[in-house]
């Protein structure tokens, strides 16, 4: 499991948004607390210092300060590679220039450039605020699957996440309304769903020592649908892999499924592409 959470702040209440949820998350797993403001020249780095160290303080964290060279996600990697084993975490709103660029740039390199391991997203409301010291505690991590490979693929790092935060792992598939209702047999595909999720739940449940669950929804929108289900919960985590297998990749990514339901569920995400 990881060792140290790296979170890229910016100065502004969105991108510290996450930090509740990452000192929830370092709180239930032992987690090393990291800080790291980037600055794109280095005539910012003194004040930007001043500004990281004193939140770092009050989070009880390690602070750092780095320098992007016009490469922010180069300069998030560049950092979370001094150490093993460390989980990448930022926001997707974020003051302009660092990490105020959309998904498809900043995160979206950050992910490419990690490959397989996932980063922890979240995007902010426009109303972020309030005290980032007040811990969210993570009592459940939902794992959307579809039937492919892809979307399995993160079921093993979903299940040891679920693991090292003593939280439940809840395996979930959403079965189109429309398709359900023009089938003759829709009974039986709902109970093939649902034969489909518990099957995956348990294996994953079993196999990581987790405490698990399964749920088979309803909806056309898929991404409406997770986020209906994990509703207004802060305790709520995501693990989704992005679709991300055709071109251009960004636009893929911009489209797909994961960054709907990072929109619209408002709970961070761990993810990843395949």
């Amino acid at each position: 499991m990881y060792k140290r959470l790296l979170v890229a702040i910016d100065g502004s209440d969105r991108a510290e948004a996450i930090l509740p949820y990452a000192l929830g998350i370092t709180q239930a797993t032992g987690m090393q607390l990291s800080l790291v403001r980037i600055v794109e020249a280095d005539g910012e780095r003194a004040k930007a210092s001043v500004y990281v160290d004193a939140l770092a303080a009050k989070l009880n964290a390690k602070a750092h300060c780095v320098s992007a060279d016009g490469d922010v996600a180069a300069a998030l990697i560049a950092e979370a590679g001094r150490e093993p084993d460390t989980l990448i975490a930022m926001t997707t709103h974020g003051r302009s220039g660092v990490l105020g660029a959309a998904l498809g740039s900043v995160a979206m390199n950050v992910l490419r450039a990690a490959g397989h391991a996932p980063a922890l997203i979240y995007r902010s409301s426009d109303h972020a605020g309030g005290d980032p010291a007040a811990a969210i505690k993570i009592t459940r991590v939902v794992v959307p699957m579809d039937g492919t490979p892809v979307a399995e693929s993160i079921g093993d790092q979903a299940a040891a996440m679920a693991r090292a935060l003593g939280a439940r792992l809840v395996v979930i598939s959403v079965l189109g309304t429309r398709a359900q209702a023009s089938a003759a047999d829709a009974p039986a595909g709902d109970l093939s769903e649902s034969s489909y999720v518990r099957t995956r739940a348990t294996e994953l449940g079993k196999k990581h020592g987790v405490d698990y669950s399964w749920e088979v929804l309803h909806g056309d929108e898929t991404d409406k649908a997770i986020a209906d289900f994990v509703g207004k919960d802060r305790g709520t985590m995501l693990a989704m892999v992005t679709r991300a297998n055709s071109a251009p990749v960004a636009a893929a990514f911009l489209g797909s499924v994961a960054t709907g339901c990072l929109r619209k569920a408002a709970v961070p995400i761990l993810m990843r592409l395949p």
